[in-house]
């Protein structure tokens, strides 16, 4: 009865989970912040699964790619085989990339979270996200266009929940 019991709580918890990181959640205006703080805690814990299922499925189709062996020696069908990999190798790159991206901001708002408190924590939170994007584009290092956007992506999440909606 027990295991019963625990499975049914983690479903639980992963259906509160599921709805603060909806792309459309909208909190109320009287939602604290450690609400807000759990809908991006939830909202970027998603986008990490979802972009460790691309890296993986990307690397499992790299790796059929690659363990199969020429079909023909037309030069055509070897071209094209070659471009398939090359595009395969592009996705795997800027998906790791965006996984990376959403590892470093999960850990900066850890941090922001050990180190602000109260109301701020949002607030620190995107600017030092707004820090690394400048960071990043000032460097002008070629290929960064995928983290950059999961950075922005992030942001956006931030500014979503992190303020009443002022729309209304």
């Amino acid at each position: 009865m027990d295991i019963d019991d625990e499975t049914f709580d983690s479903s639980v918890e992963t259906g509160s989970d599921e709805l603060l990181s909806d792309d459309n959640l909208r909190l109320p205006e009287s939602a604290s912040i450690l609400v807000r703080i759990h809908a991006v805690r939830a909202w970027l814990a998603r986008r990490y699964e979802e972009t460790v299922i691309e890296v993986g499925e990307a690397a499992l189709v790299l790796q059929e790619m690659m363990m199969q062996e020429p079909q023909e020696t037309r030069l055509r069908r070897r071209e094209r085989q070659s471009q398939q990999l090359s595009h395969i190798q592009q996705v795997l790159l800027e998906a790791q990339q965006r996984l990376s991206a959403y590892e470093e901001a999960q850990s900066l708002l850890e941090d922001c979270i050990a180190h602000t408190s109260g109301e701020r924590v949002l607030v620190e939170y995107y600017l030092a996200l707004e820090d690394l994007v400048q960071a990043a584009t000032q460097a002008n290092q070629p290929g960064q266009a995928p983290r950059l956007r999961a950075l922005a992506d992030v942001q956006h999440r931030v500014e979503h929940v992190g303020a009443p909606n002022e729309e209304d």
